[in-house]
């Protein structure tokens, strides 16, 4: 007896799971497009919805607000920038033996992607959101910021133990001496970023500013 054959006017059931999937990235690609060409103020979920060629339900079935679809979207991008470079280890701080030199080479990369157009206006966006709107700015801080003050207090922990700053010091009051200018500078235009100036962070915040 020959197999049962499926009649060939009898298509398969669509694949809702992979159909979804679509749909979320066409939304987080066009979150991204329209704050980098119109900003955040202008851009609206039914303008996300139009680009992404969904209905305006479907990104209010997966979040409340433009700014929960804009979060999601810079989460993406971290992930897939991680896994270009090489995957979360490429985010790591190294640890050479010279705490100095370690510092600066992840500071460099930090003003590498501050100022790729990629992460530069939704990076805005979510930080200056995340003032004002307490649910953006707790995600923002639990999935962003402190993994990456983490990386930094780690590695100053790792500097003590090998006796290259003083055992009293707290790391994660000492890595604000390099981070928070940084980011002061970038969110309020005081000034340009770059390598000169993530250098000199370091050499101020490792060896202070009194005569020698």
């Amino acid at each position: 007896m020959s197999a049962t054959k499926t009649p060939p006017d009898k298509k398969p059931a669509p694949d809702s799971t992979r159909r979804s999937e679509r749909s979320r990235r066409a939304i987080y690609d066009a979150a991204l497009a329209l704050v980098g060409e119109i900003g955040y103020p202008r851009t609206t979920v039914e303008g996300i919805a139009a680009r992404a060629g969904v209905g305006k339900q479907t990104i209010y079935r997966w979040w409340g607000s433009k700014a929960e679809v804009l979060l999601d979207a810079f989460l993406d991008l971290g992930e897939q920038a991680a896994r270009e470079a090489g995957g979360e280890d490429a985010y790591a701080i190294p640890d050479t033996g010279d705490l100095a030199a370690d510092l600066k080479t992840v500071l460099r990369l930090t003003v590498d992607q501050l100022q790729d157009p990629r992460f530069e206006a939704p990076s805005r966006a979510l930080a200056s959101e995340g003032v004002v709107n307490e649910q953006v700015g707790r995600v923002f801080t639990e999935k962003l910021l402190m993994p990456s003050l983490q990386l930094y207090a780690d590695r100053v922990r790792r500097a003590q133990e090998a006796g290259q700053v003083r055992a009293e010091i707290d790391p994660r009051i000492a890595l604000e001496l390099w981070v928070s200018p940084l980011a002061q500078r970038w969110l309020q235009f005081t000034g340009p970023i770059s390598y000169e100036y993530t250098d000199t962070l370091v050499d101020y915040a490792l060896h202070g500013i009194a005569p020698r």
